[in-house]
């Protein structure tokens, strides 16, 4: 075990609506311990196509390359835009290797997988998962390609400078005779250290897009744009809301974290400092109301000031950016959301939003209000968040190094770019610990925590998340102060002799199958097996769960039936975790085996006196649960 004991000079301000920051009270926060040496991910052989594998828990049952137009040494178009840091500008350093045009994120609906791309989005048939094929190619450039998908709208970001309104792969030319001005010298950093030169914008263009595309797929062979909302920095990510109490519209949370275009391009387009600028597009995240019945109708109808400190009504009021302290990181300047994960049932929002984490009440979609922040001195840059599904738990991810660098090394911390895991409780939430994916990687493979989804075993908080090239870890953290790894998938870096972009992207479960969005060779789909951390009564009882569709920052509340296919994954934890005598477990087994409902009820009755005294309150819940399956 390691512990991180923290000073408190140094600890965790709570940035709450309408407060000064405050110091937390954790002064030891737990951070999972480093795979030794003999971990079977270390010195895999590298490779594009050949790379040598390892796994525990997940099982590769099908991968397929980037079809043409997205391939490596086959994509259309001019080379696609090398991939840049959260503000928008070149990662630094030399660029590492690309494969073709970078897959980014997943959604799902009904036998489909839509896999974003920074050339367009292509459609998958995972009909049969084992046999997956390539159904519908859409180029259509624009970065970074995250999607989500309702009914039969497809919804696609669109960031880069070479996106254009008509879906082109030609880019936008550049006038005849431009030269490029010299790179901006920067303003220094909040902290006193030297600003990056900051690359200048092309000319403006009436056919540039950045903003958000809706597609009509009604007919999945020949999706069909209808509509392109262009916002002022342009759409890294976004995210779906649908309101319960709306069935006209739903909603799109766009995250923007490019530069501000021009006003020649976009009017109403500034930047600039609130204090200099209170128009200024930064510090505010724009929403797109989408009318179901004409999407073409669609447009931003609010950008709410989500950083706002409601005291002083300084729009900047979270974190400025700069290092903490002594030893501590850099964090990004809090102007912008990178992902918002809406949990609809409980009518919350975690933002990760590049210096800090918000909890927003999103009771009224076009007007979300921040009811809590919180910050870390060992993150870089607030990337992703994810709700356990009882709404007790936020785990946040930070992207130390923007995605393109190597920070998974035996050299790395363990709780810098790795997952910082918060309760959440009366609304609040307080640090409990840090997980990251333990085995280390070598210099040619980048790693950092990415984007992970729930995988529904009931009676446990799992999560299946992507490290780039770190392959797919399962992290449980249902101790929010005790995660572990208790599976991976991973294979060696994309290119043994040097730096190469690659790795996933995104990793989700999905209706039985976890699909991975690998950035270079494609597709992955693996599923779960038995270890010994899962069971195939935890496996079977997690394939109980159905979705006709699926965008993960859109969290789904999952529901499992009561039947005995459930009942026998809260048997196996209790038993796993021995929160009941023996005879008392041999005689639920030997009960639950034969369907011999006659002693149901009376083993029912034993275990809701058990769980009234049982210290470990997540036993305590499976033995409710379990006696709730036998008495029905």
């Amino acid at each position: 075990m390691i512990r991180i004991s923290v000073s408190l000079a140094l600890l965790f301000p709570v940035l709450c609506a309408g407060q000064a920051p405050m110091p937390s009270t954790n002064n030891s926060v737990f951070v999972n311990p480093r795979s030794p040496a003999t971990d079977p991910r270390v010195g895999l052989k590298g490779g594009l196509y050949d790379a040598g594998e390892a796994a525990s828990g997940l099982q590769k049952v099908a991968t397929l390359p980037k079809p043409p137009g997205f391939a490596p040494g086959d994509t259309a178009g001019p080379p696609p835009p090398p991939m840049t840091g959260p503000d928008g500008q070149p990662l630094p350093g030399p660029p590492p290797a690309q494969y073709g045009s970078t897959n980014s994120d997943l959604a799902f609906q009904g036998n489909y997988v839509f896999v974003g791309n920074y050339n367009g989005i292509n459609f998958y048939d995972v009909d049969n998962p084992m046999k997956i094929k390539l159904r519908t190619s859409l180029l259509c450039p624009g970065g970074q390609g995250d999607v989500s998908v309702y009914g039969h709208l497809l919804f696609m970001s669109a960031e880069a400078m070479n996106g254009r309104i008509d879906c082109g792969v030609q880019g936008i030319p550049l006038p005849q005779g431009y030269v490029a001005p010299p790179p901006q010298p920067a303003p220094p950093n909040p902290d006193g250290t030297p600003g990056r030169p900051r690359r200048p914008p092309p000319p403006p263009s009436k056919d540039r897009f950045r903003g958000v595309r809706i597609f009509d797929i009604s007919d999945i062979s020949n999706p069909k744009q209808v509509a392109a909302v262009q916002s002022c920095r342009g759409s890294h990510t976004h995210s779906l809301l649908v309101d319960p109490k709306d069935k006209e519209n739903v909603y799109i949370y766009i995250s923007g974290t490019g530069n501000v275009r021009q006003e020649e391009e976009l009017a109403g387009c500034t930047g600039g400092e609130p204090e200099d600028n209170p128009n200024t597009a930064l510090f505010r995240i724009d929403i797109i109301k989408v009318p179901l019945a004409h999407p073409e109708l669609a447009k931003i109808v609010s950008s709410p000031r989500i950083f706002t400190d409601a005291q002083t009504g300084a729009m900047n009021g979270l974190w400025k950016g700069g290092k903490h302290g002594e030893g501590t990181q850099t964090t990004s300047t809090t102007d912008k959301c990178h992902d918002i994960t809406i949990y609809s049932a409980l009518g919350l929002a975690a933002g990760a939003c590049s210096g800090n984490g918000i909890l927003l009440d999103i009771s009224n979609p076009v007007n979300p209000v921040r009811i809590d922040a919180v910050n870390d001195p060992n993150y870089a840059f607030w990337h992703s968040a994810n709700f356990n599904n009882a709404g007790t738990k936020v785990l946040f991810t930070d992207e130390w190094g923007g995605g393109g660098q190597p920070r998974c090394r035996a050299t790395d911390p363990m709780n810098w770019g790795a997952d910082a895991i918060f309760t959440l409780q009366n609304r609040k939430l307080t640090l409990a610990s840090y997980y990251k994916m333990p085995a280390p990687q070598t210099e040619f493979e980048n790693c950092v925590a990415h984007n992970g989804s729930l995988v529904p075993i009931p009676g446990r908080d799992i999560l299946v998340q992507a490290w780039y090239q770190g392959g797919a870890s399962l992290v449980d953290f249902t101790d929010a102060s005790h995660p572990f790894e208790i599976g991976y998938f991973d294979r060696g870096p994309v290119d043994g002799a040097k730096r190469a972009m690659g790795g996933q992207w995104s990793a989700y479960w999905y209706n039985g199958y976890i699909y991975g969005s690998e950035i270079a060779r494609g597709v992955d789909v693996l599923k779960l097996v038995p270890n010994e951390f899962i069971t195939q009564n935890e496996i079977d009882a997690a394939n109980q769960v159905h979705f006709d569709e699926l965008n993960v920052q859109n969290q789904p509340k999952i529901v499992w039936p009561q039947n005995l296919v459930v009942g026998r994954a809260y048997l196996d934890q209790l038993t796993r975790s021995k929160a009941l005598p023996a005879a008392q477990l041999a005689s639920l087994t030997a009960a639950m085996t034969k369907g011999d409902s006659a002693q149901f009820k009376s083993l029912a009755a034993g275990l809701e006196t058990d769980a009234a005294k049982a210290k470990n309150p997540a036993d305590a819940e499976r033995m409710r649960l379990l006696a709730a399956i036998l008495k029905k």
